[in-house]
């Protein structure tokens, strides 16, 4: 009896040990694997946003949406022309918000280093507050570059010769409109405009030369609530006023612009972007006005995305599922 005990107990320490070296070898087994599995997840192409902005689905990221300004620019006419235009942002949506809006959505997604995509065009202080790129547009989706004109009332050059000299001469470029409007950022877009014209006298002289000034004469001014027009619209309300007339600077929609020029309402613009972001609004009133020509050039619209996000065109978007 007791040999047998002996003998049962050797062979059962002899399981256990085995049992033992069996189980440690199927965990250590199971560990490895786990540990596989996880190195061959980071290369499989469905990294999230928050994973370095390697192998990023963007078009999931930001939930197939481009961020806009107001409905009725044309900057948003062209955002939706794009969309119909390529089928990978087929189910896209275009977010129409305001420019204060869609700046706010620029600056929360860069303070968190998130993708986003958004309506952008130059000249704009974004590009200098921020390191920005313009994805490429192959189909010209948003248009080509493009100059903005000066329009006048029919008949502006008879009732106020002055103002149609000043304003036909009227013509700078684009680093001088982003100037103000970096400067305006920080003070007010009047002031800012005040400081440019005192600053480039040499410029402003070449825009008045020859002109007597008025006395008083009334002088209406319509444009777009656009930083850049707005800065446009101060500088020509300066010299205007410098001039001596009392110049009514109001911001309206685009459609308003061409509107007003087209009735007599108003008196003369230097914000229309063309021949494209509102051309048409300018085909749908040509010939009740008169076009000056362009006053700077080179503008362009695009599909903006912040630096640091790795892509490059439009073309490598997905459509929404």
């Amino acid at each position: 009896m007791y040999v047998n005990f002996c003998i049962l107990k050797i062979y059962g320490g002899i399981f256990i040990k085995k049992f033992l070296n069996l189980f440690t070898v199927a965990v250590l087994t199971l560990i490895l694997a786990a540990c596989g599995n996880g190195d061959e997840g980071g290369d499989d192409g469905s990294a999230d946003v928050e994973n370095n902005g390697e192998d990023v689905n963007y078009s999931e990221a930001v939930d197939y949406t481009i961020y806009g300004i107001e409905p009725g620019a044309g900057i948003t006419e062209l955002a939706h022309n794009t969309l119909d235009t390529y089928d990978n942002l087929d189910g896209w949506t275009l977010e129409e918000s305001s420019t204060g809006g869609m700046m706010t959505e620029l600056r929360d997604a860069i303070d968190n280093e998130e993708p986003i995509f958004i309506t952008g065009w130059s000249p704009h202080y974004k590009f200098v507050e921020f390191d920005l790129k313009y994805l490429d547009d192959p189909e010209s989706g948003m248009g080509e570059t493009e100059d903005v004109h000066t329009i006048a009332r029919l008949g502006l050059e008879e009732d106020k010769p002055e103002a149609y000299q000043m304003l036909d001469a009227f013509s700078w470029d684009l680093e001088d409109m982003e100037q103000v409007m970096y400067e305006g950022e920080d003070s007010t877009y009047p002031e800012a405009a005040e400081a440019w014209v005192d600053n480039n006298r040499d410029k402003v002289d070449e825009w008045v030369d020859g002109i007597e000034p008025v006395d008083g004469e009334p002088f209406e001014l319509v444009s777009m609530s656009w930083e850049s027009e707005v800065a446009s619209a101060q500088v020509v309300r300066t010299v205007l006023e410098e001039l001596g007339y009392e110049v009514t600077v109001t911001d309206v929609d685009p459609a308003v612009v061409f509107q007003a020029i087209a009735n007599g309402e108003a008196d003369a613009t230097v914000a229309p972007w063309l021949p494209v972001t509102q051309g048409h609004h300018y085909e749908e009133h040509e010939g009740n006005f008169e076009d000056l020509g362009a006053n700077s050039t080179d503008t362009r619209n695009g599909i903006v995305v912040p630096e640091y996000m790795d892509i490059e065109s439009i073309e490598e978007l997905e459509p929404a599922e």
